[in-house]
């Protein structure tokens, strides 16, 4: 039996969000990444950190990420952040995802690859003493529901929930809109309508908490992780690939 609590964590999605990000970084077919190596590993501690809030595990609170409850989720990467934040001093956001980021999108793969959602290729180089994987899909369907929720946003096609305007704000931070599928002015487009999509919701000033259709609690995080990330990668945005 599925625990309520994880229900909970899921919400409408069958993946976590750092998952959900780290599926659209990965092309489907040559199962490598796009982007920025760093940006994606910083959006995707990000990521786990959207999640305990979204939980109602952890807050911001006079600069710092403290957890407001320690009850478990049920999903054991976020369960394993949530442990440290509630064992240790309280750190800025900034903290946090750097201290995260390491070893963290290894773990996930493997989850991934555990569920049957993407596979492990492993090719050997230099007679075997040099491993380069790629883990292209198995499973497109949790991939399918991702995009189209991201899809639906950007067209204004409805309001995005809590957990899709979330998704939104993080692929913005990152600079991740080449994975959507995007080219040339298409992808301009699609940033100013993704940091669009987080003003509406609270997360960068433009409208007050008030008015935002986001739990106040929970837009509190995500504009903080989103200022840290782009603090993160500064203004060249590196664009080593992720791979």
């Amino acid at each position: 039996m599925i625990r309520a609590d994880r229900l909970a964590f899921r919400a409408m999605s069958s993946v976590a969000l750092p998952e959900e990000l780290l599926l659209l970084a990965y092309d489907n077919e040559s199962g490598k990444a796009i982007g920025s190596r760093i940006g994606l590993d910083l959006g995707m501690a990000a990521a786990v950190l959207v999640e305990l809030a979204l939980a109602g595990r952890i807050a911001y609170s006079d600069g710092t990420i403290i957890a407001v409850n320690d009850k478990p989720t049920g999903e054991a990467i976020a369960d394993d952040v949530l442990s440290r934040i509630a064992a240790d001093t309280p750190h800025t956001p900034a903290s946090w995802v750097q201290r995260l980021r390491h070893g963290l999108r290894a773990r996930v793969l493997a989850d991934l690859c555990a569920r049957g959602v993407i596979r492990d290729v492993d090719e050997t180089a230099m007679d075997g003493f040099v491993h380069l994987h790629r883990y292209p899909t198995i499973d497109a369907s949790v991939e399918t529901e991702v995009r189209d929720r991201l899809g639906k946003a950007l067209t204004g096609e409805e309001i995005p929930a809590e957990r899709t305007a979330a998704l939104a704000t993080l692929v913005a931070a990152v600079r991740m809109e080449p994975t959507l599928g995007l080219s040339g002015e298409e992808i301009q487009e699609a940033h100013s309508q993704l940091e669009k999509i987080g003003g509406g919701a609270g997360f960068t000033g433009s409208v007050s908490l008030e008015e935002s259709t986001i739990r106040p609690s929970v837009a509190l995080v995500i504009a903080a992780l989103a200022k840290a990330i782009e603090q993160a990668l500064g203004a060249a945005r590196p664009a080593t690939p992720a791979g």
